[in-house]
Order: C-alpha cells, then structure tokens, then sequence
C-alpha cells in the first residue's frame, strides 16, 4: 500500500475550490451512514439535510468531482463514497505521529477513527523522559529526540501537535525540517511555516467562545423583547403600579363607552 510520502491528492491541480475540499468530509461522512444502512442512492436534497448544507450548493461541490447524479434516482451512495473517499486520498495508507502526549495527546491517540479513515498513528512522541516506552491506545511513547528518525523510517507526511503553546512552534519547525508537509494543530497558538507546508488549526477554547457571543445575542434579543412588550403595553396608574387596562375601561377613560354606573358615558361630549 503506497504511504502518503509517495502520493497526494490532486485537488488543487483540478481546481477544487478550498470552500468544497472542507465539505467534502461532511459529505462523506453523511455517505458512510446511509452505506452502513444498505441504501443504494440518495436524492441531493436527502444528503444535502444530512450534511447540513442546501442541495445546490452540494449539486455545484460533485460537479467539480465530475459526479452529476441520474435524474429520478439520485447518487449511487457506494460510488460515491469512493469517488470522495479518493479524491481526499483516503484509499491509502497515511501514517501521522502525534507530538504532546498530555491529556489531549492521550485521548487523541486513543480515538478510533482514525484508522477507519485510512489515517495510522505510526507514533506518539513526548518530550517526558517519565512517558518514554510507556505504552498509550498500545503504542509506546517515544522520545522528542527521536522525531526525526521516527519521520523517516515511518515515511510520515502528516504530523499533529498537541503541545502546550510554548512549545508548538519549535515542534512545527522539527516537524517541518524533518519532512513534514501537513500539520494539524491541537495548540492555542498560531504556527509559522514555509510555503508548501499546510497547517489546520483546532481550538475547542475558540469554537465554545464564538457559542458564548451567539448566546449572550440571543439573551440580549430576549430582553430587548421583553422591555418592548412591556413598554407598549397600555397601563394605568394604580398606587404607583402599572397594571393593564381592560378594553371596557380603556373606553370609558376615553368617553366612549359606557360610564361605571350605567350605560351612559363618564364623561359627555360637548
């Protein structure tokens, strides 16, 4: 099986805007549950849903796979699957090592997809002498002096770092210099790398402050309805208290209905 040193996908090369690259896993991932429940095709507006984007902008995204679907019958979910699943390089074998064996870095060296995905943790590395040899999810910690020959020997093109800050950038450039052209990012910092070198970036503090602006919006809107309603509604005084008006009194104030003792109006029109 050819390693990811050997081959990349040509997604640039054919024009793939960088906007469809990122939903592409969506897709796929929408795909891999309706193939596990045996459905032969699905409609785009069915996969647009279970993606979680409209149907024509999923219709524009397949069009730059050259996968236009059968009118009446929808894509062949299979077919699919692989098309996809080639054009991210997922049918073949990307072996990554993971750097910063913490508590991110053990629970990221525990997670199973990865190898479902075609992605093999080919080695953890830290720079704790305490964690060298010590096994995690089965893989002996091995240490940061190591790096380098652990990148050649396991022809590794992908690398994630899950380090504090501190230490990230002089990692990256380890990374970097040894060979490493793709990057994924688990540290609160910002990477600097050459041209050719693609870094994604993964901030769980950022993406749970972007949920705090969206709810601290939505409370501000409720309040600002509530003192709306409560500005517009009609009031009387009553000990200093507002309280609502009923229809009947709200005419009467107004000498158009019915006085408090009877039929007649409180007060007469001249």
């Amino acid at each position: 099986m050819a390693t990811g040193r050997t081959h990349r996908p040509a997604t640039r090369s054919r024009g793939i805007p960088e906007a469809t690259v990122a939903r592409l896993p969506l897709y796929l991932r929408a795909l891999n549950a309706l193939s596990e429940r045996s459905v032969p095709t699905v409609s785009s507006e069915e996969l647009a849903a279970a993606a979680g984007v409209n149907s024509a902008k999923l219709r524009k995204d397949f069009s730059y796979l050259g996968s236009y679907g059968t009118r009446g019958v929808g894509y062949d979910v299979e077919y699919l699957v692989y098309q996809i699943s080639r054009e991210l390089g997922l049918t073949q074998d990307w072996p990554i090592v993971l750097v910063g064996i913490g508590n991110l870095g053990a629970a990221l060296a525990n997670y199973g997809g990865f190898a479902s995905r075609g992605f093999r943790v080919a080695a953890l590395v830290d720079a704790d002498p305490a964690l060298a040899g010590k096994p995690v999810a089965g893989i002996p910690v091995q240490h940061i002096d190591t790096l380098e020959t652990v990148i050649r020997e396991q022809h590794v093109s992908i690398g994630v770092i899950a380090t504090p800050a501190g230490a990230a950038q002089q990692v990256c450039d380890r990374l970097v210099g040894a060979g490493v052209t793709s990057i994924l990012n688990f540290a609160p910092t910002v990477l600097a790398v050459p041209d050719g070198v693609d870094v994604r970036k993964v901030d769980l503090s950022i993406e749970l402050q972007i949920l705090a602006f969206h709810e601290q919006r939505k409370a501000g809107e409720e309040n600002l309805a509530e003192e709306s309603a409560v500005r517009n509604a009609p009031t009387t005084a009553v000990s200093g208290v507002a309280a609502k008006e009923t229809p009947a009194e709200r005419a009467a104030r107004a000498g158009d209905g019915p006085g408090p003792e009877g039929d007649l109006p409180a007060v007469m029109r001249a």
